[in-house]
C-alpha cells in the first residue's frame, strides 16, 4: 500500500499563488506515474497534471497549462503542485494520486492510490 497526504491548500485571492505537497510512505516502489486531480462541488474529479517517475515527462490540462507546474522530489517522497495565476475557477479539493502504470494517463480509473484531498478555494 501507498499512503498519501496532501497539503498546501488554502484560501488565495485571484492572481495569487499556492503551492500544493503531497507525502508519500509505504512501498512508494509501487508509485510510478503521480499525479493531481481535482473535484469542485458537484462535478466530476478531473485530472489537472501528471509525472513520470524520472520527473522528465509531465502532462497538463489544458486549463492549467501555463499556470501550473508539477514536480517530485524521489528522494523525499513529495509530488508538488506549484499554482500561479489562480482563478476563481480553480476552486476545488485537489487530491494526489500515484499509479503504477509507467505511462502518464488522465483518467482517474488508472490511479491506485489516493489522498484525502486538501482544499483551494480562489476568491475574486
Amino acid at each position: 500500500q501507498v499512503q498519501l497526504v496532501e497539503s498546501g491548500g488554502g484560501l488565495v485571492q485571484a492572481g495569487g499563488s499556492l503551492r500544493l505537497s503531497c507525502a508519500a510512505s509505504g512501498r512508494t516502489a509501487r508509485s510510478n506515474v503521480m499525479g493531481w486531480f481535482r473535484q469542485a462541488p458537484g462535478k466530476e474529479r478531473k485530472f489537472v497534471a501528471g509525472v513520470s517517475w524520472s520527473g522528465g515527462v509531465t502532462y497538463y490540462a489544458d486549463s492549467v497549462k501555463g499556470r501550473f507546474t508539477i514536480s517530485r522530489d524521489n528522494a523525499k517522497n513529495m509530488l508538488y503542485l506549484q499554482m500561479n495565476n489562480l482563478k476563481p475557477e480553480d476552486t476545488a479539493v485537489y487530491y494526489c494520486a500515484a499509479s503504477q502504470t509507467i505511462v502518464v494517463r488522465t483518467s482517474h480509473s488508472d490511479y491506485d492510490y489516493w489522498g484525502q484531498g486538501t482544499q483551494v478555494t480562489v476568491s475574486s
